[in-house]
């Protein structure tokens, strides 16, 4: 067993003196299950507070450093998660951008008012061939999120020529003026975003018919071939599923999905992200495990059009929604970010990885300065967050063979509420390589966990951990690596079997 993530909670040093919570775990490497499609560890970024503007662009004339005006430091901590697909430029926003404003001489590009975050002006100094170089120098793919609510079929259908025609066309020609000669390649195009609300207030049969107008021209140029994405359901809106795949799924490629946990279950008070209770903590978990079951609802009314799973469940927008930051704006939904969202992050990478056979694309919100972000910068300085270190210590499950797992494992109790002490995920890559992720989801108490290996004999075994003194632990610009991975020597072979001592 080559390499272990364990991600528990804090440590909670009075409580040591208990004896381990006794966890059984079986890691099946044969039969495998499906590969983990390395676009679950996708991410997204719209025009919204410091996320674009200071996050990702400061500009060629910036004291930051900066490379054609995207910052460096960014792109460095960006490119070591591997980072496979980035979501732009919404979100709300997208439904509200109109593409030729953000392309030719900055100074001439018009200004618009971002109506939906914060009331801002925005100067569409970051557009098209600002994302698109922002994508190359990730490494990750473009997923474009085109307008539906306030736009026109004519408007996407002259930026996906613009963005993937090498044709001698007048948007061809116009790209190549702006100083890109060869078309981009686009696989991801999302026709339209939450168009059951800021995206147009639509019933499900009205957005059906809109995402088959649309996508006749999304158009497939030579050399590019695109995978459409409509618009999916708003958590627990079955309804929605069922319409859409009912009416336009032959047209789709893939179907969105939107869930957040709000840590309270109140979209008008979520809670702090730093100051709560055990009780918040464990709310905090037991609502991002609902993902599973909304998932597996989705996928079953999926299922019954599509049963060879030909479309692609797309968890476009995920994370932890807290209140924001006190003194900041409030429509810039800036957050701090704690050992319990990196928990949150982790529990839902074993969910996803679960539905492996449907989900093939989930986006994180998002990926700086916004809701659970990877980053946190002020003006020049930056930070990684808990999250980061999950994105980065979980990236060895991309595009891995998920392994079926046996778990039987006590609860976490808090009142009358109760969710599994230990979660965990396993997988194999390319090169034989077992890897399993761990979380401990009690602060309080131990688990140890004792795992037969089926199907393969392991010759040694190395993991890293996540944890800290407190539950709220997080990083500041003042204390930037209070919550980073260390090395973890709490696992060990013993006659064939893993044993590991999983701290609170």
């Amino acid at each position: 067993l080559a390499g272990l993530a364990a991600l528990p909670a804090t440590m909670t040093i009075a409580q040591q003196t208990a004896a381990p919570e006794e966890v059984s775990l079986i890691v099946k490497a044969d039969p495998p299950g499906p590969v983990i499609n390395r676009n679950i560890y996708g991410h997204f970024a719209e025009h919204l507070g410091r996320c674009i503007y200071e996050g990702i662009w400061v500009g060629e004339d910036s004291p930051i450093p900066n490379t054609r005006g995207i910052r460096n430091d960014v792109v460095a901590a960006l490119k070591k998660l591997n980072l496979p697909v980035l979501r732009w430029p919404g979100g709300c926003f997208a439904d509200e951008y109109h593409w030729k404003n953000g392309i030719g001489p900055r100074s001439q590009r018009p200004s618009m008012i971002n109506t939906h975050w914060g009331g801002v002006v925005e100067n569409n100094h970051f557009g098209t061939h600002e994302f698109m170089d922002l994508c190359e120098m990730l490494g990750a793919e473009p997923y474009v999120c085109g307008n539906v609510g306030s736009g026109s079929p004519e408007e996407m259908m002259e930026w996906v020529e613009y963005l993937t025609s090498d044709a001698d066309s007048p948007l061809a020609n116009l790209r190549r003026k702006n100083g890109r000669d060869k078309p981009w390649a686009l696989h991801y195009f999302g026709v339209g975003n939450e168009s059951w609300g800021c995206g147009g207030n639509m019933r499900p049969e009205f957005y059906a018919d809109n995402y088959r107008r649309y996508n006749t021209f999304v158009k497939n140029y030579p050399g590019n071939r695109i995978y459409r994405i409509a618009c999916g359901a708003n958590s627990e809106d079955y309804n929605w599923t069922e319409v859409l795949m009912n009416l336009a799924g032959r047209q789709i490629n893939g179907l969105s999905l939107h869930y957040y946990t709000v840590p309270s279950g109140n979209w008008r008070n979520k809670g702090s992200a730093t100051r709560f209770t055990e009780e918040e903590w464990h709310a905090t978990l037991r609502r991002t495990l609902r993902m599973e079951e909304i998932i597996a609802k989705h996928s079953a009314i999926m299922d019954k059009t599509d049963p060879q799973k030909r479309i692609g469940l797309v968890v476009d927008e995920w994370g932890i929604w807290h209140d924001v930051e006190p003194g900041t704006n409030p429509g810039f939904l800036y957050q701090q970010n704690t050992l319990r969202d990196a928990l949150a992050a982790a529990l839902n990478f074993h969910i996803f990885h679960q539905h492996a056979d449907r989900v093939v694309m989930a986006n994180i919100a998002q990926t700086i300065n916004v809701l659970q972000a990877m980053v946190l910068t002020d003006k020049g300085k930056m930070i990684l967050t808990p999250t980061y270190h999950v994105f980065e210590m979980y990236k060895v499950h991309q595009g891995a063979t998920r392994l079926p797992l046996e778990l039987t494992t006590p609860d976490y109790v808090r009142g009358d509420q109760r969710i599994p002490l230990v979660s965990a995920s396993a997988s194999r890559d390319a090169g034989g390589r077992v890897h399993l992720s761990l979380v401990n989801t009690d602060p309080g108490r131990t688990a140890a966990v004792s795992c037969e290996l089926r199907g393969f004999a392991p010759a040694r075994v190395t993991g890293r951990i996540l944890t800290a003194g407190a539950m709220n632990a997080h990083n500041t610009f003042e204390a930037p690596a209070t919550v980073q991975p260390q090395p973890f020597t709490g696992a060990a072979l013993d006659a064939g079997r893993l044993k590991v001592a999983l701290p609170a």
